[in-house]
Formats: structure tokens, C-alpha cells, sequence
């Protein structure tokens, strides 16, 4: 595998190195030793799949509090979509930047995300699927979420206006902490 970091500490993008041959390829796409080297301790407690029937679906922008804080490593297995995360720890250097990366099946890109961040995407197609590899369970009373289109972030989602749901659409304003 290959992992790149991306411009928010912690957060990488991570290719796999097909092995190919006449029948198609072969290839990795976790393998706890490589994320040890890379400073990334992942630990997988749960998987979820996100299936979106419709081009323009936004989930997010979604975290969980401590001690309940999770990793997640993100795919997305059929479709596209436009995945992005938001730094919300107050003692980093990137803290309130966000970045976003175009997630496909076809390039079978994968986003490591670290703890104390905020995730979500919109799809870019129909029919889009995208599987969560999460270092955590998940605590109802930890999910939180941060309002998809708060200005001080100024993420440009591609798809005006989004198809959301009510919970989703009504997440608060982000308090910022003091650093």
C-alpha cells in the first residue's frame, strides 16, 4: 500500500499496488504492520456499509466525542463520491481546515482518518456505496455532527442543493475552542 499524508496531520490518502495478472489483480488494502509503520495504531472494531441511491445524497458532517473518538478508513466500493473531513482538535496546527478527495470504485482510493475529526461526503453518482472501516464502536450519546455548510469552513460541496436528511441538515454551528 501507499500512503500519502495529506495537508491535515494525521490524515492520509492510501493507494493499493495491484498485483496483476491474465485473470485481473490481487492487492492489499489493510494491513496492521504497514499502518504501525506509518504511526497510524487501527484498530478495526466495526465495518459499515452507506448505500445512497441518489446523485447529490450529503451525510455529515459527523464525529464522536471522547473517549469515544474514532479512526475510520473509508472506500468507496461502487460509485463516486466527494469525501470531506474537517480537523476539530484544538491543539493541532490544522485545527478548522479541512480538505476534500474524490473517492471512487474505480481507483479504489482509501482516506485514514484520524481521531478527532469531522467526516462527511456527497455522492457523485447514483447508486453509490461506501464501506467504513471504524476503529471504535459506535455511542449514541458520543455522535455528534457539525452543520454540512457552516461559512467559517466554506466547503464547496459540488451538488447544490444537497438531498439530506433532517438530522443531518439541523447539526449546529461549530464552537470553536480555545487553543
Amino acid at each position: 500500500m501507499i500512503f500519502k499524508e495529506t495537508a491535515l496531520k494525521g490524515a492520509y490518502i492510501i493507494e493499493i499496488e495491484p498485483i496483476e495478472d491474465e485473470r485481473g489483480f490481487f492487492a492489499r488494502s489493510f494491513c496492521a504492520k504497514e499502518f504501525e509503520k506509518h504511526g497510524l495504531n487501527f484498530h478495526i472494531a466495526q465495518c459499515n456499509i452507506s448505500y445512497n441511491e441518489r446523485k447529490g445524497t450529503l451525510r455529515g458532517m459527523h464525529y464522536q466525542t471522547a473517549p469515544y473518538e474514532e479512526a475510520k478508513l473509508v472506500r468507496c466500493t461502487m460509485g463516486e463520491i466527494y469525501d470531506v473531513i474537517i480537523d476539530i482538535r484544538p491543539y493541532s496546527a490544522t485545527y478548522m481546515r479541512w480538505i476534500s478527495i474524490e473517492l471512487t470504485a474505480k481507483t479504489r482510493k482509501m482516506l485514514y482518518i484520524p481521531e478527532g475529526f469531522a467526516h462527511g461526503f456527497q455522492t457523485l453518482a447514483d447508486c453509490t456505496e461506501v464501506f467504513y472501516q471504524m476503529s471504535e464502536f459506535y455511542q449514541a450519546n458520543s455522535a455528534k455532527g457539525i452543520r454540512w455548510n457552516y461559512p467559517t469552513f466554506g466547503i464547496k460541496w459540488p451538488i447544490m442543493p444537497p438531498i439530506m436528511n433532517d438530522k443531518d441538515r439541523s447539526y449546529p454551528d461549530f464552537i470553536q475552542e480555545p487553543q
